[in-house]
């Protein structure tokens, strides 16, 4: 009878022994925890849509980054939420604006971090887009004036990776030149290199206040259905001097992170999204899933499709989890 069939199931027998043949492994390093701060004083807010995660006012930054330290979490990326916005998202570049301060303290605090700025207009911007609007359109050249000011401003506060999510043409050409003539010549460029105009972003729009306050993302931010032109978009970033390629959201273009990966030779990010992140959390608490196998088995397929680095809102679990794991 044995002769017919593969016994595959003695390689599963025991904890141990698929241990030993495990073939994908999820690790602590892996992780990028994104942090949302604001301005004003004692604030930790919680953000309604995505249950553990907070807003935090620069005074209550500490405690967040202390944690994410004791946790063994060695990256972090910082979004900002300014009071002030206006239609050129001057807060973005501004030399105190909310990230950069964000950024000079999280140095300070922790040096060893590996501290990512978000580079982008959004938040900052009035009319809630990522670039310069012209007759109601954005206008993709004026918008890498203001990027590469917002890179070059978070780089002398002290980034240690630029990290673009606006998917104007040419931005990384435009921030890799900005960086180099101001200096920056060893500040990498984490590229969101394929970002689609996704549905899984809500959350985060409620968390940035970035909502468009018109219109929608679809002239800048890729179509979902559409794989080949994901791959001229990466090519295009890697010409422009990328130093890592991003496919974000995650879950649902795992075949996206998988292509990306066998086509170039640059670290591959996934960006769990917010959407992503909240579904979870949701099921989890009415009790239609468990959190923990759950997420772990997800963070686990996005390495496995090829991310070798997950941002991810789940990192603080996730980092727990695996603790106790080993």
């Amino acid at each position: 009878m044995s002769a017919y069939f593969q016994r595959h199931r003695r390689l599963r027998t025991t904890a141990a022994m698929r241990n030993l043949v495990r073939e994908t492994y999820l690790h602590t390093n892996d992780l990028i925890y994104p942090i949302f701060t604001v301005e004003g004083e004692n604030v930790k807010h919680e953000i309604s849509s995505m249950p553990g995660v907070f807003h935090y006012s620069l005074d209550r930054l500490e405690e967040e980054i202390q944690e994410v330290v004791e946790l063994g979490i060695q990256s972090v990326i910082l979004f900002g939420v300014p009071n002030e916005k206006d239609a050129c998202g001057r807060e973005a570049y501004a030399e105190n604006g909310i990230v950069q301060q964000a950024t000079r303290k999280v140095k300070q605090w922790a040096p060893q971090l590996v501290t990512m700025a978000d580079t982008c207009l959004c938040q900052y911007t009035d009319h809630g887009h990522c670039g310069m609007i012209h007759d109601e359109y954005v206008d993709n050249d004026s918008s890498l004036e203001l990027l590469v000011k917002t890179a070059v401003s978070q780089a002398q506060a002290g980034a240690d990776v630029i990290a673009p999510s606006n998917m104007m043409d040419g931005f990384v050409a435009a921030i890799r030149q900005g960086l180099d003539d101001a200096g920056f010549i060893n500040v990498p460029v984490m590229s969101y290199a394929v970002k689609y105009a996704s549905q899984f972003y809500g959350p985060f729009r409620d968390a940035a206040h970035s909502t468009p306050q018109f219109g929608d993302r679809k002239t800048y931010q890729m179509d979902p259905a559409n794989r080949l032109e994901a791959m001229r978009e990466a090519a295009s970033d890697v010409a422009e001097g990328a130093d890592m390629l991003m496919v974000k959201p995650a879950l649902a273009y795992m075949d996206i992170i998988r292509e990306v990966k066998d086509n170039f030779d640059l670290p591959v990010a996934a960006y769990n999204v917010s959407g992503e992140y909240a579904m979870i959390k949701a099921a989890a608490q009415r009790g239609w899933v468990d959190e923990k196998g759950i997420t772990l088995e997800m963070l686990t397929g996005l390495k496995r499709a090829g991310a070798d680095m997950i941002l991810t809102y789940s990192a603080k679990d996730a980092a727990r989890w695996l603790k106790e794991q080993n």
